[in-house]
């Protein structure tokens, strides 16, 4: 196994059921945050924290009864953070018929017993797809520091 990626897979259950009868977000968004959090913990070696969850994208349902394979991936690492990219896909257990469900990147952060963020290993990307990745994170980063100064802003009009 590599020590980069995780994978889960299950199948969906009645008790993940909307009331449009289809596994609903929260519940994707729980497998999301699972998967990812036991690769940071993976690579780190470290307790991790949840530093953001973005661009969450529900490209089609999963059906109640769908074995759901949740893929979590490193694609890239600060000094203290890990990007993780998570998918998750489907396949229909009677025609075999796979489907791409959501995929979403999460970041996590090491963070030692007093709370304070520490070093992770440095992950260097050993494939073309893996650089690809690498730098698809770090174009994210990019954009959520826009978005991060956007929100701050919004959040001091609130307040005054």
């Amino acid at each position: 196994m590599e020590n980069n990626i995780v994978k889960f897979r299950f199948l969906s259950e009645p008790s993940d059921v909307n009331f449009g009868g289809k596994v609903h977000g929260g519940a994707v968004m729980k497998w999301i945050d699972q998967a990812a959090y036991t690769c940071a913990v993976n690579w780190s070696s470290q307790y991790c924290v949840t530093v953001y969850v973005g661009g969450i994208r529900f490209f089609n349902p999963i059906i109640i009864g769908d074995i759901v394979e949740v893929e979590a991936r490193l694609i890239y690492t600060g000094t203290s953070s890990m990007h993780i990219s998570v998918d998750i896909s489907t396949i229909n257990p009677i025609n075999k018929k796979e489907t791409n469900a959501t995929h979403c990147i999460i970041v996590f952060a090491a963070v030692d017993t007093n709370g304070k963020t520490i070093p992770v290993p440095k992950w260097i990307p050993p494939t073309e797809e893996d650089k690809k990745l690498e730098q698809y994170a770090i174009r994210l980063s990019e954009m959520r520091k826009e978005l991060n100064s956007e929100m701050q802003d919004y959040f001091e009009k609130k307040k005054g």
